[in-house]
């Protein structure tokens, strides 16, 4: 029973990833027809796309405490005697997850690449009100990808032809090199090979979720759009370097 809880959890989980993609596309077309509109002067619709923008983020953020609720209730259930109330775990499990999280549009990522791209159509290179000098190239490259470089071939995430992400450390590998990593350990568990992180891998939990490649996406359209591939490079340098020390 656990087994088959833990499988349909899995399905769920995965459909609603689906749906976070498809908003996340969203967002993106949101943004470029902003950065077209504020180009146009059009500084009314601008805003309110951005109104849109954040009700998009908002809705990221329900999805996503959905998905954790699922995960946490499918690993967690333990069948006891008499009839388990699912919606009262769930619903208890989401309660759980919106007190852990919160959405505040002005620091989140996605929300400050939307007001800097729209910021630099008039003002590029220039720092948006409130913010140093330096927050300009933070928030360019800020992204959800945790690691820029698969640790085992060196070759850029952006560049991988068949990305993977480990469902338990969320670190990404080159499909290939990973599994041939995983096999080579003969029986024993694999250890994500970035240096730090102590999640152990396994091959039916190391996808291509449906978020990976859309937010790889995101980094290649920040990378053009910055032309900041360098400073990206560097940043997963000293991501490593961190982690090791």
């Amino acid at each position: 029973m656990a087994s088959r809880m833990n499988s349909v959890a899995m399905s769920l989980e995965s459909d609603n990833q689906s749906l976070i993609s498809d908003i996340r596309k969203t967002m993106l077309m949101f943004k470029d027809i902003a950065v077209d509109l504020e180009a146009d002067n059009q500084s009314q619709m601008v805003k309110e796309l951005e109104v849109g923008f954040v009700q998009l983020l908002e809705s990221t953020g329900d999805c996503m405490n959905f998905s954790s609720a699922i995960e946490s209730v499918g690993k967690g259930y333990e069948p006891k005697e008499g009839l388990a109330d699912f919606k009262k775990l769930f619903d208890d499990e989401i309660e759980r997850q919106k007190a852990r999280t919160s959405i505040v549009p002005e620091k989140d990522p996605l929300f400050r690449q939307f007001t800097a791209a729209i910021w630099n159509v008039n003002h590029a290179g220039q720092p948006m009100p409130g913010e140093e000098e330096e927050d300009i190239i933070v928030t360019s490259t800020q992204s959800n990808l945790l690691n820029l470089t698969c640790p085992l071939s060196g070759k850029p995430i952006i560049a991988l032809s068949d990305p993977v992400r480990s469902v338990d450390c969320k670190h990404i590998y080159d499909k290939k090199v990973i599994m041939q990593f995983i096999k080579a350990t003969k029986g024993q568990q694999a250890k994500c090979p970035i240096t730090g992180c102590p999640k152990l891998l396994r091959a039916d939990r190391v996808v291509c979720d449906p978020l990976l490649r859309i937010e790889i996406e995101e980094m290649i359209a920040m990378s053009k759009q910055t032309g900041l591939t360098n400073i990206i490079e560097d940043f997963t340098d000293l991501n490593e370097e961190e982690q090791s020390e």
